[in-house]
């Protein structure tokens, strides 16, 4: 739903500060550049930090500047004109009753506020059933301690909404998705959060549909904001997703802080965070495990992603921890082929999964990948430490592009420690646009047992204080100008 109130989100008296360190040429020229001659040059500095105040005076005691963290003055909630609660349009707790006319009507009343300084939704404890509704600009949604926002199991209230344009299609079907459990489109100046509540999407009943092969349509995300800017998510764990869990797209001046985020670890495509065409975002403080990707950066689909060249940038992931089994704790595409650039991961830990840090991509993706920095990484038990692969064969349908090749240029790694690891990194590049700008230090595989020997393919690059040694592709570099590349 597309709704009129787009103001400025006013942080203390100031409009979000994002700062972003110089690269060499303008991020027009870059894109231009790749299309045109497939080469580029980006400095190995990445946007550093978004910083925040609220203008609010209720509490004083929880700020903690950190030059570490991406919002160096975090204060208080943003105040809101109007302050009401879910049962004041009737709502009822009881883990039973729907309250999807409830939050529907309630987020109709809010809207009159937008232009009147906002409004704030409580939700009490209590377990509360609902489908899915639309929020609105200046708006906070705020769940109290031990208020449980429900998905409800009947899919007709989780409408069909036409598929994304930079996707073409629904994700896992053809045609339309599902909407998220809570959606919006075209907002600004919106909060989520709470004093550590929940939101549940009770995604088994669309887990069921998906290994039982009678989806009709994408599954729905837990949380979705389109077209947004100026949004926080934090303090709140989400549980249980239908589908990917946060997915904001074509959006900017996003943090996502303090968040704990929970799927069963055989839950299909439950990922935790994925920023989608989206610039300014920061992901830090957060757990996860998840079925899928803890994080996935992402761009769209093929042909249509191309298309669209909405790329994603200035992506700052830190501090975030978990397990997935079957994927990695940070991924980069498969769905890139808008772009994705500028990207910082850093403080991560991960356990008990099928890779560390993975760069995923294929034929007829197009796009580029550009200026991916990893820094401070510690895994245990991870099957594949790191991974680049192509070959992902996912296309949404038959016009995709075979010459449609990725441009992978700028990848640094440093200050890893892995333990227990089953195989040595993997480096799979593509035959007609091998990987290139692969820098690599300080980092140490201890106790690969069944593979200690790396594995690359159309890569190149440089590395430096590695063990076990590295492929021959990445040529030992000892000078004061490691990593220099052009």
């Amino acid at each position: 739903m597309d709704f009129d109130e787009k103001q400025s989100f006013v942080l203390g008296g100031n409009a979000m500060m994002v700062k972003l360190s110089k690269f060499s040429w303008s991020p027009l020229l870059i894109l231009i550049t790749l299309l045109a001659i497939l080469s580029f040059q980006i400095t190995s500095k990445t946007v550093y930090p978004i910083k925040i105040a609220f203008t609010s005076s209720t509490s004083k005691d929880d700020i903690v500047a950190d030059s570490r963290t991406c919002v160096g003055f975090f204060g208080e909630l943003p105040e809101r004109k109007a302050v009401i609660s879910i049962k004041d349009f009737g709502g009822v707790g009881d883990g039973k009753t729907s309250n999807t006319e409830a939050f529907r009507k309630a987020m109709r009343y809010v809207q009159r506020f937008g232009e009147r300084g906002g409004a704030q939704l409580n939700v009490p404890e209590g377990r509360w059933v609902t489908g899915s509704f639309n929020l609105t600009s200046n708006f906070t949604l705020f769940l109290e301690e031990g208020a449980v926002i429900l998905g409800s199991q009947d899919p007709k209230e989780w409408p069909i909404i036409e598929p994304l344009p930079s996707y073409g299609r629904g994700r896992e079907r053809l045609g339309g998705r599902h909407i998220s459990l809570i959606h919006g489109d075209g907002l600004t100046n919106v909060v989520i959060t709470g004093n550590n509540g929940t939101i549940d999407g009770q995604g088994k009943m669309w887990w069921e549909l998906w290994w039982n092969r009678t989806l009709e349509h994408t599954r729905g995300h837990l949380v979705e904001l389109m077209n947004s800017q100026d949004i926080l998510i934090s303090n709140l764990t989400f549980r249980n997703s239908p589908f990917w869990t946060i997915h904001p797209i074509y959006c900017s001046n996003l943090v996502v802080k303090d968040m704990t985020i929970l799927a069963p670890l055989n839950a299909p495509n439950t990922d935790g965070i994925d920023p989608d065409s989206s610039t300014n975002v920061c992901i830090e403080d957060c757990y996860i495990e998840s079925g899928d990707d803890l994080v996935a950066v992402k761009s769209g689909w093929d042909q249509y992603g191309i298309k669209m060249a909405r790329p994603s940038s200035n992506i700052i992931i830190r501090r975030v921890s978990g397990t997935t089994p079957t994927c990695s704790g940070v991924g980069i595409g498969s769905e890139m082929s808008g772009g994705i650039f500028n990207v910082t991961i850093e403080d991560l830990h991960v356990w008990d999964s099928a890779a560390g840090v993975r760069i995923k991509t294929d034929k007829g993706r197009g796009g580029y990948i550009a200026n991916i920095t990893i820094s401070d990484i510690t895994m245990e038990r991870v099957k594949i430490p790191i991974r680049f692969s192509s070959g992902s064969n996912d296309h949404p349908d038959e016009r995709w592009d075979p010459k449609a090749v990725p441009v992978v240029k700028g990848v640094s790694i440093t200050n890893l420690v892995s333990f227990n690891s089953t195989k040595a990194p993997v480096l799979e590049g593509i035959e007609d646009a091998p990987f290139g700008g692969i820098c690599m230090k300080n980092i140490s595989l201890l106790g690969v047992v069944s593979s200690p020997s790396w594995r690359c393919e159309f890569v190149s690059g440089f590395a430096n204080d590695v063990f076990p040694p590295p492929c021959p592709q990445l040529q030992i570099d000892n000078s004061s100008s490691w990593c220099s590349y052009s």
